[in-house]
């Protein structure tokens, strides 16, 4: 395997719909390479890139494929990856190591859901934005009404740098602006003839080779001055300009093709090499913790980052990484910049799918794989000694919009399905799951039912497990209103040494400026900081004896026992203070348990006394829609008992600020889809917890009396 010099290398990733036909294209890409010899089809399922069995099984993308082709001595690593936002993870990793996207769009479809995400996705990264219109060939292919729809969505920097003569079952002809001549397919998917571009197109022709010329013209001053000086610039001009403009998202060209008959993949794949950004420059670009920049350059110290993991059978751990200082040697050793601890990368792969090349040497700006890692994972650096201290920014996945409980349906699974999740998240970390102690229910967090059901046929196809999903709890808190008093005697003589201990107790809600009781004084105070939040405050006023200080630990021991279980729900108490004013002790019989138990039920009742109320956690909610779908949208939060804060626009969206109940949070996103035709997008974050309205805490009472009587 050739060893491509950082010059020779340039990295895109084909976001888009799950229609547009990325897998389709990054096969023509492979096939117009010599990479392979035959091209495969999605529905023969005999792809490059859809090779693993779930991806069979629903025929599109799931995971995100890394392969590469060769143009004119350039090697061009290709990252293709899902449609569906639920798959988000798997674009952002890949976005995050490319210095530009092929935004593929579907010619029939226009700009739908999937798009925008994939659009979103791309500039939360700052990664350039290549369009290519795909599909020409079909009936209902609109060039043009496409076109305008991507300048209407995301801003006049769309700038059509080909453009079919004819779509549609017959479609062989585009102009390239660029080059300013016809390029006349082949219709068996050959070399293309390089044609002068007709009378009945010039006028056309010329309009859009200005506007793309000026736009090329703005991507620096002195080219700027070149253009106001000539009215034109050259073909090198132009590329120059495209690529500085594309380096700061200042320009968006558009390509036309039909993958799927080879027509426009040559000239597209001619201008990522000559045109897109390089390794080395703005777009390469991540930073250090510290701040510091690297972009690939081949004088710096080695330095990769794994920006994905997978687990192949008879492999185990594959790590994805892309090199951004100096080289990386098979055999080398490196330092994991996270663990502090040696690396050694045995073996060195370029990958085409499910196939491996080993290679002895990967240069900077190149992306490649090794195996067998003992504690590097995905968002790992591996450094030479002298920049271990610089670890590079990790990737920013998105945080789950939908979380489940989760069990296998038979208790022996419980094990190996945990070990299988811990698996799951290591190759997509947008995946989190975990045993709730508090809910005492497994909770998986996920992007969405389709991701869910992709978990799902996962255990139920790959590993033979069945499992179950269902609503999860809600992580309500309990706390009082008002103070109480309240007594319990603890006794208990069954021969030989008995238990004895009575406790007195006052309670009163906490807060920072609480009146404190004048009626006893408070020999020792003690502040608890909750591990769910909120606090404890448990002051010894027990005076003449009456309770031994060294029974006062058993007493708070068993207050705190029933906090992590509250007298009404279940759930965690909290912002409580506790005053232990009296009591009784006997010499023989009174030890810690007694106490214990005693300052247990004396808190019970006390709690019930106190004007006991539910808390539930409360969350900002920013919805993000098309603004003519927001009356349905505001209709639904209103349902879900939101309080909406204000609106924003954004374009031709909308953001709704709100604060809603995680209760009723439930399926919101699959709620929303159905809403907006799968176009609005959430976000929520954890904002306070807030007393539940009477009604809702009577149902949550008589709930947990049925849930206790079942057991």
């Amino acid at each position: 395997m050739k060893v491509y010099q950082t010059n020779e290398i340039k990295n895109i990733a084909l976001i888009g719909g799950a229609k547009s036909g990325k897998t389709t294209l990054a096969e023509a890409m492979l096939f117009e390479g010599k990479v392979i010899n035959r091209k495969g089809n999605v529905d023969d399922k005999n792809t490059v890139s859809d090779y693993r069995d779930i991806e069979l099984a629903k025929q599109n993308s799931v995971h995100s494929t890394l392969m590469y082709t060769e143009f004119d001595g350039t090697k061009i690593n290709i990252i293709d990856t899902p449609g569906f936002s639920d798959y988000v993870g798997e674009i952002v990793s890949a976005l995050s190591v490319v210095e530009t996207a092929v935004l593929v769009n579907n010619a029939t479809v226009g700009v739908d859901a999937t798009t925008e995400n994939a659009w979103r996705q791309a500039k939360n990264t700052n990664t350039p934005v290549l369009f290519v219109i795909n599909q020409l060939d079909h009936e209902k292919a609109n060039f043009d009404q496409l076109v305008t729809q991507l300048k209407d969505n995301f801003g006049d920097k769309v700038t059509v740098a080909q453009y079919p003569v004819n779509t549609g079952e017959g479609f062989d002809s585009i102009i390239d602006l660029m080059l300013m001549k016809m390029i006349k397919c082949s219709k068996d998917g050959g070399k293309s003839e390089i044609l002068d571009i007709p009378e009945s197109e010039l006028e056309k022709a010329n309009k859009l080779h200005l506007s793309l010329i000026e736009n090329a013209a703005e991507g620096s001053e002195e080219l700027m001055e070149k253009y106001f000086a000539d009215d034109t610039l050259s073909i090198e001009d132009m590329r120059l300009g495209i690529r500085l403009g594309m380096r700061t998202r200042a320009i968006f060209p558009v390509f036309a093709v039909s993958a799927k008959h080879n027509h426009g993949v040559a000239r597209l794949l001619e201008f990522i090499e000559y045109s897109c950004p390089t390794p080395t420059g703005v777009a390469g670009e991540r930073k250090s913790a510290t701040g510091k920049i690297f972009n690939s350059k081949p004088e710096d110290p080695t330095n990769l980052f794994v920006f994905k993991t997978s687990i192949e059978p008879h492999l185990g751990e594959v790590s994805f990484f892309k090199v951004y200082g100096g080289a990386v040697e098979e055999g080398m050793d490196l330092i994991n910049t996270r663990t502090g601890n040696k690396e050694r990368l045995s073996q060195l792969f370029v990958v085409i799918g499910k196939n491996r090349e080993k290679v002895a040497k990967v240069c900077s700006g190149d992306i490649a794989t090794t195996i067998k890692l003992k504690e590097t994972h995905t968002n790992d650096c591996l450094a030479h000694p002298k920049a271990e201290d610089e670890a590079l920014e990790p990737i920013a996945f998105p945080e789950p919009t939908i979380q489940m409980a989760m069990k296998a349906a038979s208790s022996s699974d419980d094990e190996k399905m945990g070990s299988i999740l811990h698996d799951m998240h290591k190759t997509d970390p947008t995946i989190h799951a975990g045993f709730s102690r508090e809910l005492r229910q497994m909770i998986i967090k996920a992007q969405g039912e389709l991701h869910l059901n992709t978990i799902k046929w996962y255990f139920d196809n790959i590993h033979k497990i069945e499992i179950v999903f269902y609503a999860p709890k809600i992580p309500y808190r309990e706390t009082i209103t008002k103070s109480a008093r309240a007594d319990y005697r603890h006794k208990k003589q069954s021969g030989g040494s008995g238990q004895f201990g009575e406790v007195h107790m006052f309670i009163q809600p906490y807060s920072e400026n609480m009146p404190k009781p004048t009626d006893f004084p408070v020999r020792n105070k003690e502040e608890h900081e909750l591990p769910w939040g909120g606090k404890l405050l448990f002051h010894n006023c027990v005076v003449g004896g009456a309770i031994d200080a060294r029974f006062m630990p058993a007493i708070l021991k068993g207050i705190m026992e029933r906090m992590e279980r509250g007298p009404l729900t279940g759930s965690y108490a909290r912002d409580i203070a506790v005053y232990i004013y009296d009591g009784k002790m006997h010499a023989v019989d009174s030890n810690e348990i007694s106490f214990k138990l005693a300052g247990r039920f004396a808190f019970i009742t006390a709690f019930k006394n106190s004007g006991p109320k539910i808390m539930e956690p409360v969350y900002d909610v920013e919805v993000r829609l098309p603004e003519e779908m927001m009356g349905g949208a505001m209709t639904d939060l209103q349902a879900r008992r939101a309080i909406i804060m204000g609106m924003d626009s954004d374009g031709k969206y909308q953001v709704i600020h709100a604060k809603v109940p995680l209760a009723e949070m439930h399926k919101y996103s699959t709620t929303l889809s159905s809403i907006t035709s799968g176009r609005g997008v959430y976000s929520m974050k954890f904002d306070q917890y807030v007393q539940v309205p009477t009604d809702v805490q009577g149902k949550l009472l008589k709930a947990y009396e049925e849930e206790q009587e079942e057991d």
